[in-house]
């Protein structure tokens, strides 16, 4: 019997703010030493206060607005009670009943689907302190413990492992874009869990819930939902029962392995934390945030789409990172009418991305100015240095961050595109490769393109080929 996935995915991101959600402490603290980022707030000495951070509940509204989610005005806050080691007080001050934004969705591509994915809720909570198993003991590093945490739930929409990858690249994609989370997984910035079942394919109802925790990079998210779709079908087809349980993703072995039953919501024992009153928004600071939200990647792909010609996937590409996108602009600004546009996009996806990611750089550390790369990229197609020439002098603009035309005359790479100049190489390559011109003439076509070679060589890379190729063509039809 053929089994079909319902996918629900719940991503937290950590908030990029200055403080804590409830105090003042430091909320930068990845990689600092343990516990130098803790007040009695956070550590919930007796008789401290909880005070709602109020950059974080603007960095969640831009989210959920982002998302095409409903801004509630009214919010509660509420305890999550069941144990928590790495929180000081016992419990996770968080949002369930009454979250700060619900009922949104994303559209995400899937090869040439585009799929929408509903957003149940997207709410604010504390992130947990670091728990670490060390010789038998359990050591916790509270530095975490307080930062402010988003969650995003969605609706059980996801249908297979690359529409949750394409969903979770997504997402980080536009908190990058709001500039309200690094996305970072590799820093903890941003988890992922997967509650998953299958059912038979074209029946309405749901099988049994299996949670996956442990996803720690976009490629476990995607591998682990295979690993676990397989999982479940084996023991179906087997004729035995799913169990509703946590499971981890163990990124080694390849594998998910079960962790503890699952608990229900009830389980958490919500009930409206005492200490912080209700939230209430108002209309205009919601409309305020609204109108200073960023550019979007679909609206921004759309514009690069309509307004510089660029195709569907090259757009994309631009924007998916919102510092590329802002280069590129640059560079088009700095192009004018002078440049193709399209050719401007394929220098920065193609030499440019190429040594970016040789260097595992960011965009923003990149010494070549989008005015010098245009530069560059119109010496070109003037026919002032040819391409041999420009990628030598864009490793060095790399390198240095020197203009090309400097480095074009100190290295003596201007093209020859004398025809006088050229025609005396031209013989001289002519007359050391009879053999050949022989078979130029005897139809061998593919042969012009040794003899441009010989010319290339003798002229140091410098010669216009598509000179050399007209002179050679010229001499050897005359029978020269």
């Amino acid at each position: 019997m053929p089994y079909e996935p319902i996918i629900g995915m719940e991503v937290h991101v950590e908030l990029d703010t200055a403080s804590k959600m409830f105090c003042g402490c430091s909320a930068q603290a990845f990689g600092t030493p343990p516990n130098t980022h803790v007040c009695p707030i956070c550590l919930a000495m007796p008789g401290t206060l909880p005070v709602i951070n109020e950059q974080a509940v603007r960095c969640t509204v831009m989210t959920g607005l982002a998302l095409n989610c409903t801004i509630q005005e009214h919010n509660v806050f509420a305890r999550k009670n069941y144990f928590y080691p790495d929180l000081p007080k016992g419990y996770q001050i968080s949002q369930y009943e009454l979250p700060l934004c619900r009922d949104g969705f994303l559209t995400v591509d899937v090869g040439e689907a585009t799929r929408t994915i509903c957003i149940r809720r997207v709410h604010l909570e504390e992130d947990t302190g670091k728990l670490m198993h060390v010789d038998g003991h359990s050591l916790v590093d509270f530095n975490r413990a307080g930062v402010p945490l988003m969650e995003i739930v969605s609706e059980a929409d996801i249908q297979s492992a690359e529409e949750a990858y394409a969903y979770v690249t997504r997402l980080r994609q536009i908190v990058r874009y709001l500039g309200v989370s690094s996305g970072d997984m590799e820093k903890g910035a941003m988890r992922c869990e997967v509650n998953l079942s299958l059912r038979p394919t074209g029946s309405d109802e749901f099988g049994t819930k299996v949670e996956v925790k442990n996803l720690n990079s976009f490629r476990s998210v995607r591998n682990a939902i295979a690993y676990e779709i397989e999982r479940q079908t084996r023991l179906l087809e087997a004729g035995e029962p799913v169990f509703q349980v946590t499971m981890g993703w163990d990124e080694v072995a390849g594998v998910t392995r079960e962790q503890r039953s699952k608990e229900e919501a009830h389980d958490y024992r919500y009930f409206p934390e005492p200490d912080l009153p209700p939230l209430d928004l108002e209309p205009a600071g919601i409309e305020e945030v609204k109108a200073s939200l960023p550019e979007l990647p679909d609206v921004k792909r759309d514009r690069f789409m309509a307004d510089y010609g660029l195709g569907r996937y090259d757009a994309s590409v631009l924007v998916e990172d919102r510092a590329v996108a802002d280069y590129y602009e640059r560079a088009v600004t700095a192009a004018g009418d002078t440049l193709s546009l399209k050719l401007v996009a394929n220098w920065v996806t193609g030499e440019f991305f190429r040594l970016m990611n040789e260097a595992d750089m960011a965009i923003t550390d990149v010494k070549v100015n989008p005015e010098d790369l245009v530069a560059l990229i119109g010496m070109v197609n003037s026919g002032v240095i040819n391409q041999t020439a420009a990628k030598k002098t864009f490793g060095v603009m790399w390198e240095t961050g020197r203009s090309p035309q400097e480095i074009v005359e100190e290295m003596g790479l201007k093209q020859v595109s004398d025809a006088s100049e050229l025609t005396a190489v031209v013989h001289r390559v002519l007359a050391n490769n009879p053999d050949a011109v022989v078979s130029f003439r005897a139809g061998k076509e593919t042969t012009i393109r040794f003899l441009i070679g010989q010319v290339m060589k003798a002229t140091r890379g410098k010669a216009n080929p598509q000179l050399a190729e007209q002179l050679l063509r010229d001499q050897m039809q005359a029978g020269d």
